[in-house]
């Protein structure tokens, strides 16, 4: 009796429960082992500082763009300067979405907020594509009004010097976002980066023009460059629109996850029913765990710890929820 009170005192306080017709002393519990309900989001503090420095390099980067498009009159420089206010919008969203990514989670949103990381990359996609849209439409208003007649010279140095900006940033937006495992900041540095090819294609063209005399070659550049952001934008929506449907972890991260559960088992446990999802920068991963029929809800509760301890050393970020269940059945059971 006293074996027994102890565990409904330990379930009760760990929010496991005991079914009704559960046999007393033994693990036929749901032990939810979640330590990340009363958490928010793990956002780096370096994801914020870099989603910032984005927003006042792409105000900087847009002022001079802006300024080589008046001054060169190119049609390309102006898809680069449009592509530019989209960096602008697109960083901003970024810096809202890791700030409502930090909030904890709470009774309507027991996993967090972590999502809102891939809205705003759902909305970057968007923006870039439809930028790309924009591009296409007065790159083919130009070719229809025979070319513009193009002003080379401290424009081009004005545009080549914000390519080199974009560049760093680009680069190092990409590594931020590799360390912190950021989808916002993912799809900020490959934003930042299309407009780096952006600026290329479109200094290829006034060179080109400049050399050929061939003003044509302005617009269909322009279209050429608007193809590549198309491309771009499209693989972010796509990608932020699979994490929303709650995209499994799999390849090199999956096998981790997999290695380090095994590592712990016993020679008489056992795991079946592995899943996991993906939330912003944190991983949540569920697994079924069979144990010895004789074991008491304290044990099998130690024996959560041990496996939540492992995987989220393997994997930093990631959580783990498991299910404990007495070895007394066939795991193929209807309802397992």
């Amino acid at each position: 009796m006293q074996r027994e009170g102890e565990e409904q005192e330990f379930a009760a306080g760990h929010g496991a429960t005991l079914g009704d017709d559960a046999p007393r002393g033994k693990a036929s519990l749901r032990a939810r082992c979640v330590r990340g309900y009363t958490r928010g989001m793990s956002v780096s503090p370096a994801s914020t500082h870099a989603a910032r420095v984005s927003v006042v390099a792409g105000v900087a980067v847009l002022l001079a763009k802006t300024y080589a498009w008046r001054a060169t009159e190119s049609v390309a420089l102006m898809s680069d300067a449009l592509e530019s206010i989209v960096n602008v919008v697109a960083a901003s969203l970024v810096v809202w979405a890791l700030e409502f990514s930090k909030q904890p989670a709470d009774d309507e949103h027991p996993w967090g907020h972590g999502k809102a990381e891939y809205f705003s990359a759902g909305v970057e996609g968007t923006l870039i594509v439809v930028a790309a849209i924009a591009i296409v439409r007065e790159a083919v208003e130009t070719l229809r009004s025979d070319g513009a007649h193009l002003h080379l010279g401290l424009g081009l140095a004005v545009s080549f010097g914000a390519t080199l900006v974009n560049l760093v940033l680009g680069l190092w937006l990409r590594r931020v976002a590799r360390e912190s495992r950021s989808p916002a900041i993912l799809a900020d540095s490959k934003h930042v980066l299309a407009d780096v090819a952006t600026t290329g294609g479109a200094l290829l063209a006034l060179v080109l023009v400049k050399i050929t005399g061939l003003q044509w070659l302005d617009p269909v550049i322009a279209i050429a460059v608007a193809g590549h952001l198309l491309h771009e934008g499209i693989e972010v929506v796509k990608g932020a629109a699979s994490a929303l449907l709650d995209e499994a972890v799999t390849g090199d991260q999956l096998a981790t996850l997999r290695a380090a559960i095994n590592a712990e088992l016993t020679d008489e446990e056992s795991v079946h029913d592995l899943r996991t999802r993906r939330a912003g920068a944190r991983i949540f991963v569920e697994v079924h765990l069979v144990v010895p029929p004789e074991s008491s809800v304290l044990a099998s509760h130690a024996r959560c710890d041990v496996l939540e301890d492992a995987v989220s050393r393997a994997v930093p970020g990631a959580e783990l929820t498991v299910h404990v269940e007495p070895d007394v059945a066939p795991h193929s059971a209807p309802g397992r």
